[in-house]
């Protein structure tokens, strides 16, 4: 009898039977507050009816069309629609199926649109598990060990990580764009130089928001050296951040977005936009697949752009988001094992510290296993594992916010009180 691969790891023990809206049942009928999102993927909820309407009326029609064989109307309406939330010159794009290969289509695309064979990353940033993608991702060595050599023609810059520096933001962000120049001099010459591509908060990396500093940093020397700035928008695209995109809080312009998870509210589907004549110089042949686009998942995110604009699910995430980060601050306030808290609307992170100022991934494991027993389920990040991150559904309300928040509070304390009687037992 086969099963499962062994090496696929549950975060919680939770067997899910069914998901309504930021809540999760177990087949015992047993609520859990779904605080993960499926990692950001749920952003209306889970199995919003709007969403499921617009899948069950499409599965009865057309479940795949082809695209390359031929076109069929949920993907030219998506494809319009989007034009509603994209900045207007990224009037051009690709539908595929996952993050990283819509990452591995937009470095195709940098690569022959410039003719020029490099690519700089920012350290910490996640792009994916692809050859491509696990090559530009540097947040943590068990996406990218034991399958050398990786592709060639990535080179890693500095992202302005203060608290892991020590620094304050202005000084962190100050040694990451220096060495961002010196890179360009030293490693990977500007003519020879495609892209840069950054994620507008690290998401594996440990949930570290960029700054306008650094951001507008990057966009000035794009427009100096003549480089393409690809902003990796799968998790913090469609509201997360509690902007429609995460470059947003910036101010910058990008020439590539590439958007992943939120975009369906669960359905497999990814994008990248770029300008028309951007678009047109990559080499024919190059942009296709058989299930991109996929007219089920197309309609399911053209259901999720009504629904994130009719309940105005950007204004939630920021509001809510703002409420959740301060309620996880004062929880930090009161527990000297959680050295920062941080994030943009309802994409927070906890990172955990141990007195000595090393990552403290074993309390941080601790509080994120016992939140689970107590029905608050949560992910890990950073790469030490010591980061506990928080995305829930765009649609959660305060009720529920508050609820996590109380029960992060005792978890925290639990997991503290664990570790004091495991010390106590050695």
């Amino acid at each position: 009898m086969a099963q499962l691969t062994p090496m696929l790891r549950q975060a919680t023990p939770v067997l899910a039977a069914r998901g309504e809206g930021a809540l999760l049942y177990d087949e015992t009928g047993r609520r859990y507050l779904d605080f993960t999102a499926g990692i950001g993927v749920t952003s209306t909820g889970h199995c919003h009816p709007r969403v499921v309407e617009a899948a069950q009326r499409q599965v009865a029609t057309l479940i795949h069309g082809q695209y390359t064989t031929v076109m069929h109307r949920p993907l030219l309406t998506l494809a319009e629609r989007l034009g509603e939330v994209l900045p207007p010159e990224l009037d051009s794009v690709f539908f595929l199926n996952s993050g990283s290969e819509a990452i591995e289509a937009s470095l195709r695309l940098a690569r022959h649109a410039t003719g020029r064979p490099n690519v700089v990353v920012f350290h910490g940033g996640f792009h994916g598990r692809t050859m491509g993608a696990a090559s530009m991702t540097t947040s943590g060595t068990k996406f990218r060990a034991g399958f050398s050599p990786l592709m060639g023609g990535v080179v890693v810059a500095p992202f302005p990580y203060a608290y892991r520096y020590g620094w304050d933001e202005q000084n962190a962000t100050a040694f990451a764009l220096r060495e961002l120049d010196y890179i360009l001099a030293t490693l990977t010459a500007p003519a020879e130089t495609a892209a840069f591509m950054v994620e507008p908060v690290l998401g594996e990396g440990g949930y570290v928001p960029a700054n306008t500093a650094f951001m507008t940093g990057l966009r000035e020397r794009a427009d100096r050296h003549g480089i393409l700035l690809i902003l990796d928008e799968v998790q913090t695209g469609f509201g997360r951040t509690g902007e429609f995109w995460g470059y947003q809080h910036f101010g910058v312009r990008p020439d590539i977005i590439v958007t992943a998870k939120g975009l369906a509210s669960g359905f497999p589907l990814s994008g990248i936009a770029a300008p028309r004549a951007l678009m047109e110089l990559a080499w024919p042949g190059s942009q296709g697949g058989t299930y991109g686009g996929n007219a089920v998942a197309c309609a399911a995110a053209i259901a999720t752009l009504d629904v994130i604009r009719d309940e105005r699910l950007v204004d939630n995430s920021r509001v809510l988001g703002a409420a959740l980060q301060a309620g996880l601050q004062k929880v930090a306030a009161g527990n000297p094992v959680i050295g920062d808290v941080r994030g943009l609307g309802l994409m927070v992170g906890s990172e955990f510290t141990a007195p000595d100022g090393q990552p403290d991934a074993l309390t941080a494991q601790r509080a994120q296993q016992i939140a689970a027993e107590r029905g608050l389920l949560l992910l890990m990040c950073g790469a030490w594992g010591n980061v506990v991150r928080m995305i829930p559904p765009l649609v959660v309300d305060a009720a529920q916010v508050e609820e996590a928040t109380a029960i992060w509070a005792d978890s925290v304390t639990a997991a503290q009180g664990d570790e004091v009687a495991a010390a106590q037992a050695g």
